[in-house]
């Protein structure tokens, strides 16, 4: 089960994005986080494995969550945007900062669940390796 959280300022958009996860096969929301302080209190107290994370927090971005998350966190969590932050510069700083997946608001439940579907079939290669091969890196 992929442990997830979900991270967005609107509440109404945050729980349309936990029902959509929730409707993923092997997905399972662990907490909404609504600003910044909050995600990150979460994942200290909780296993989580992966966030969806919104870029535009009241209290801080996205992209300083990603940080956060980087040098705080007491094992990997992985971060897949969801947002409607659509500029290059931003974009370029969030794969520098290890987002693994960019979404832009707005999106229906099968470009998220698509989404999902890939994240978890590359997590699962991954993880049944001891060591990745050249080929399980191109396929990234």
């Amino acid at each position: 089960m992929i442990r997830t959280l979900v991270v967005d300022d609107d509440a109404r958009v945050a729980a349309v994005h936990r029902d959509y996860v929730e409707r993923v096969a092997g997905f399972r929301v662990v907490g909404v986080a609504y600003r910044g302080t909050e995600a990150l209190a979460i994942v200290a107290r909780e296993d989580v494995d992966l966030v969806l994370l919104d870029f535009y927090l009241p209290d801080m971005s996205g992209l300083d969550v990603c940080r956060a998350l980087r040098a705080r966190s007491r094992r990997p969590v992985d971060v897949i945007a969801v947002t409607a932050a659509r500029d290059v510069e931003t974009v370029r700083h969030a794969v520098a900062q290890g987002v693994v997946q960019y979404l832009m608001k707005p999106f229906r439940f099968a470009t998220l669940s698509e989404t999902l579907e890939r994240y978890a079939a590359e997590r699962e290669r991954l993880s049944g390796c001891g060591e990745a091969a050249q080929e399980d890196v191109e396929s990234c």
